[in-house]
């Protein structure tokens, strides 16, 4: 990438925020915008004649939306950075977007010293998020994630094995109804009680009753 001068795309569909970026930008050294877009597929055909450094991408547009229009520009481009300036922080919108490999994110009421701030960021490799994104995405990991159910980690010809434990129904019952050998359902059964955490089976069937797994 040229440390000189970075090459920007705007893609927005209104017309004033591209002539306020376009003219706020061509006056920070060594930024040049090549191009406007006021939809996602002018933003793609100009990114493929132009093959800018640097792509600010608005969210909300008619026909290809904002996050579409990354994803597919990353696909051709992998090396551009993509730095979403939109109005909106709800999470329909901004997750979808960084997981479709937006760079940064920034947010329309930001300074235009900030925004070009953003795009020497990019330009070296280095990510902007908006405080309030940051904080977002931070809460989001930090939420416990679920602890699965014992039994949500069984197979489901273990599953039917414990159903037919829980009706107190032998190895040699359970091999009939399942048209396996014995042997096999020995294996099925030592499978159970193990990834149940429980010692027998009467246990298990207990299990099943609790967890209204028993038909």
């Amino acid at each position: 990438m040229d440390n000189t001068l970075i090459k920007v795309l705007l893609v927005d569909d209104h017309e004033m925020v591209r002539i306020g970026l376009a003219a706020v930008l061509g006056t920070e050294e060594g930024i040049e915008v090549v191009g406007e877009a006021s939809n996602g597929q002018d933003g793609i055909r100009l990114a493929q004649e132009y093959r800018p450094d640097v792509v600010l991408m608005d969210l909300v547009m008619e026909g290809m939306d904002g996050i579409e229009t990354t994803r597919k520009l990353l696909q051709l481009y992998p090396d551009c950075k993509v730095i979403v300036l939109t109005s909106f922080l709800d999470d329909e919108k901004m997750y979808p977007v960084i997981e479709a490999g937006a760079f940064s994110y920034l947010l329309k009421t930001s300074r235009a010293s900030e925004i070009a701030q953003a795009i020497r960021a990019a330009a070296k490799g280095q990510s902007i998020l908006e405080s309030q994104v940051a904080s977002k995405i931070m809460n989001r990991f930090r939420q416990p994630k679920p602890v699965a159910e014992p039994h949500e980690e069984l197979t489901d010809r273990e599953m039917e094995v414990l159903r037919l434990i829980a009706k107190g129904k032998s190895n040699q019952e359970l091999a009939d109804d399942l048209f396996i050998g014995v042997k096999t359902v020995k294996f099925h059964v030592t499978n159970v009680l193990a990834k149940l955490g429980v010692e027998d089976r009467t246990q298990a069937a207990i299990y099943a009753f609790k967890h209204g797994l028993a038909e």
